[in-house]
């Protein structure tokens, strides 16, 4: 079994459908959305059981009494049928998955278009419109923002009710529009607390809520025992660089260029795309910084390796003396500077310089 979790609208469903149309043993696809494919699984061991080949679930999070039929069904020797199953994610969804289907589901998480399904060419469009297919592919500006804008507005008042979520839509797109203007800066619950006059609790499930949707990641600071202050506050970002935009009000790359937001903007746009090009899970992503001033934008560990990375938006980066303190103290295998200029060139030992634009050709996976 396997799960594709993702934001509403990225792409699950289409990748999906693609997949049942060239199986070779056929499939069968059930839009859960669909009150017609809700009818059809009143009894779902009847429907379910019989059917051969691939077997799709498309947004699975709002049928999950499903998910202990399928762990009977993925359990049957010889595998009669292979089951896709698609969710817009929630902690329902994690839960129970992680209860009834341990060991037996893989799960892919599906972001937006990166620079190498769209091309290097293409990294000033796909920084601003973001990597959701529609905005992306929109015929202007102005249709990529109002796309943008219209799926903020779905999402609050027709995606998260559906999920169960109680909070007042107009709460949480203030709550989202905050976030917008801290993007890549430390979480800080007391200064939203009170912001919004509420408990510092309520604010952190506010964010929790965003960030299981995937609308919002949260970067988990690392830390040990290195002698030093070490931060251990998790820095936020929101997943997609075009809901930045289009919650800051940016239309066009003239306003982008202008905005105070700018460097956090493209820091959020590079980190993305570091980690798709490493294959990295979330689990093994991190930053790293020091109550004396030492950091690291992205810390990247699997097993022995340790892959340093810090984001500096401009053509012509130099080394610094805190990348020497994270070369050092973190025992990275390598520190890259991503640049926004065009060449790749050594910096010193253990130091390089990449240009955003060929990290999918210059930066090999883990």
């Amino acid at each position: 079994m396997v799960a594709i979790l993702g934001p509403r609208q990225v792409g699950k469903t289409s990748i999906a459908r693609s997949l049942a149309a060239a199986h070779e043993e056929g499939a069968t696809f059930f839009d859960l959305e669909n009150p017609v494919a809700v009818a059809r699984l009143a009894e779902p061991m009847l429907v379910l059981e019989p059917l051969r080949g691939l077997v799709v679930l498309d947004e699975i999070q709002r049928r999950p009494e499903l998910f202990p039929i399928l762990r009977v069904l993925a359990d049957r020797p010889g595998k009669p049928a292979r089951f896709l199953v698609l969710g817009s994610a929630s902690p329902e969804l994690l839960r129970q998955t992680s209860e009834t289907l341990a060991g037996r589901i893989h799960f892919h998480d599906l972001g937006g278009f990166t620079l190498d399904e769209t091309g290097p060419g293409t990294m000033d469009r796909l920084w601003l419109r973001g990597g959701f297919p529609l905005s992306f592919l929109a015929d202007s500006e102005d249709a990529s923002f109002d796309w943008r804008r219209d799926f903020i507005r779905t999402f609050l008042e027709r995606d998260l009710p559906q999920l169960g979520v109680q909070t007042p839509g107009e709460t949480l797109r203030r709550f989202w529009t905050m976030l917008a203007h801290v993007h890549g800066q430390l979480w800080n619950g007391s200064e939203f607390s009170r912001s919004f006059g509420v408990s510092t609790p309520t604010v952190q499930r506010y964010l929790d809520l965003l960030t299981s949707t995937f609308v919002v990641h949260q970067l988990r600071p690392w830390f040990e025992n290195l002698g030093k202050r070490q931060v251990k506050s998790p820095k936020v970002y929101l997943s997609d660089s075009g809901l930045v935009h289009a919650l800051l009000g940016i239309t066009d790359r003239e306003d982008l260029e202008s905005h105070p937001r700018l460097g956090a903007s493209w820091e959020g746009f590079a980190i993305r795309e570091i980690v798709e090009r490493l294959g990295a899970h979330p689990e093994e992503a991190f930053f790293w910084s020091t109550h004396g001033g030492a950091e690291l934008d992205l810390l990247v560990i699997r097993g022995r390796r340790r892959l340093g990375f810090e984001i500096k938006r401009t053509d012509a980066p130099k080394v610094t003396p805190s990348m020497r303190i994270a070369l050092n103290d973190l025992k990275l295998d390598r520190l890259d500077v991503i640049h926004a200029g065009e060449f790749a060139f050594p910096m010193t030992e253990g130091i390089r310089a990449i240009p955003l634009a060929k990290i999918w050709e210059l930066l090999d996976p883990l």
